[in-house]
């Protein structure tokens, strides 16, 4: 194995706003995605497990439970590879909220409920739930990662058993001009 990626959902026609691409991405270590652009998308990186260095501009290397915002703007060429234990990546795409800014990205370390994406249209929750605890999350899209694998639903909010990575977007879905009939 060097690089899968299961695409969990890519709705074509705006149903989930500004939600594009859901991708559960696993790189076994030293391979990254290859270089390649971006431009007007967001790419949101929640890394699972492993770490993960992302080749652009200084550079940052992810570990366990960071999670990190691309923002491409006007546009970027990038990679991002795997470090010696691979990599368990969740990759969200999203429809950039400002698409005529200049590139940037961040990074939240150990990231632990909200985490700012610092745009109006979505928001983005995580929490790693240990062995035999639980946690109540909050409604929304939930990304489910488990050690036999990850499930997308839609949900209210409730609780959630470990071991497991609850992944929850709540995201402003109405449809955007060009989608509308």
């Amino acid at each position: 194995m060097t690089l899968t990626s299961d695409v969990l959902l890519e709705p074509d026609d705006g149903s989930l706003g500004p939600l594009l691409r859901l991708a559960d991405d696993r790189l076994a270590p030293g391979t990254g995605y290859g270089r390649h652009r971006h431009r007007a998308v967001d790419v949101v990186a929640v890394l699972l497990a492993g770490s993960l260095r992302h080749a652009w501009g200084s550079g940052a290397v992810l570990a366990a439970g960071d999670v990190a915002v691309l923002r491409a703007g006007t546009g970027l060429e990038h990679d991002e590879v795997a470090g010696d234990g691979g990599a368990h990546v969740l990759q969200t795409y999203l429809r950039s909220a400002r698409p005529g800014d200049e590139a940037g990205h961040e990074v939240h370390p150990k990231a632990d409920g909200w985490v700012d994406l610092r745009r109006p249209d979505a928001r983005l929750w995580v929490e790693a739930v240990e062995a035999g605890t639980s946690t109540t999350v909050p409604p929304g899209l939930l990304v489910l990662a488990r050690p036999d694998g990850v499930r997308v639903e839609q949900q209210a909010g409730g609780p959630v058993a470990g071991p497991a990575t609850a992944v929850v977007w709540q995201l402003d879905v109405a449809r955007p001009d060009w989608a509308r009939p």
